[in-house]
């Protein structure tokens, strides 16, 4: 079933900027009407045509703000399954935080919270309204306490960046308690803080590692050595930037330096590690934290065959003491398990 449009036209967004850099989710006006970014739109204009990066979300007027999602329809749908084969245009509800969603893509049951290219949060009536995704003003880290914990953090690194990332993960440090949400935005930022001795380095500082694997269909069409680290959690290999990419809705494997110039798409493969990787460990950081397996697991899942286990005490240690700083700027206690 695909979307209709209110017969009242909406708020404009921001108009289009052909000098803007343009990432998926990102909304501009162009034409009188609302346009929605599904993936980096590489400096397209908006239009019903071209490649179809850009989701017409209907007639917009009056001088600013950002649109209101128009009334879609009845609430009466199924409940998303993971491995079950959705074509595009059809409306689930996810159980995890109750709310809709419309597949803007096929795709093999995805999960809508985090495969943000496929799915995009649906409006409905009939069995209640949605709750929309965390605004920017939900975010358990304020923007002073953000800077208590990074003083001398690099100015790429900023806070807008990071709020503007978080609709890609709206379950990170939104799930639980309100003392787990700010344990969890704690933990992420103490092993992100611990990855780019706090917020200073945008990219790894020895750039001619070859990260490129080659046994790879898509291989590294950005160069052989365009790989190295970067980002918040410093995300290398032309595997990672490939998956990061098609989860995010972004061409990294062929613009991997987006995540050095960008500060919005920096901060969400940084999140895109955390809510669905599990690295050396057998959890995600975000499910480590909102199932109270405790901040020693993130680490694992994070660095566990170079840290954990005693193969470097001393790094664990760091990444612990950072926690516990960042945690206590939050006002809320660590929890157990810290180490690993």
């Amino acid at each position: 079933m695909a979307p209709t449009t209110s017969s009242a036209a909406a708020s404009c967004a921001g108009a289009y900027s052909s000098a803007q850099v343009y990432t998926g989710g990102m909304s501009a006006s162009y034409n009188g009407h609302n346009w929605n970014a599904k993936w980096w739109p590489q400096g397209e204009t908006p239009s019903a045509g071209g490649s179809g990066v850009w989701a017409d979300q209907g007639a917009c007027g009056g001088d600013g703000g950002t649109t209101t999602p128009p009334v879609q329809g009845s609430c009466d749908h199924p409940a998303w399954a993971a491995g079950t084969q959705y074509a595009t245009g059809s409306v689930v509800k996810y159980a995890p935080n109750g709310q809709y969603y419309i597949a803007t893509h096929d795709n093999p049951g995805y999960d809508p919270t985090i495969s943000t290219w496929f799915w995009s949060p649906y409006s409905c009536t009939g069995g209640g309204t949605t709750t929309p995704p965390p605004s920017s003003g939900s975010f358990v880290v304020s923007e002073a306490q953000f800077n208590q914990m990074f003083p001398s953090r690099n100015s790429f690194y900023t806070y807008s960046g990071l709020v503007a990332a978080l609709n890609a993960y709206p379950a990170f440090a939104n799930t639980g308690s309100d003392t787990v949400k700010k344990q969890e935005a704690a933990a992420f930022l103490a092993n992100v803080n611990h990855e780019t001795g706090g917020l200073v380095y945008t990219t790894e500082i020895d750039k001619s590692g070859n990260y490129c694997d080659t046994s790879r269909s898509y291989g590294c069409p950005a160069g052989t050595y365009a790989y190295y680290g970067r980002g918040p959690i410093q995300l290398s290999w032309n595997f990672n930037y490939k998956s990061a990419g098609d989860a995010l809705g972004i061409n990294l494997l062929n613009n991997p330096s987006l995540v050095e110039t960008d500060a919005t798409v920096a901060w969400k493969t940084g999140l895109w590690y955390w809510n669905t990787q599990t690295g050396p460990g057998t959890m995600t950081g975000h499910n480590a934290m909102v199932g109270g397996s405790g901040f020693g697991e993130t680490i694992r899942s994070i660095n566990g065959y170079v840290e954990c286990d005693r193969h470097n005490p001393a790094q664990v240690q760091s990444r612990i003491n950072s926690y516990t700083n960042f945690a206590a700027i939050l006002g809320v206690p660590t929890g157990s398990n810290l180490s690993c």
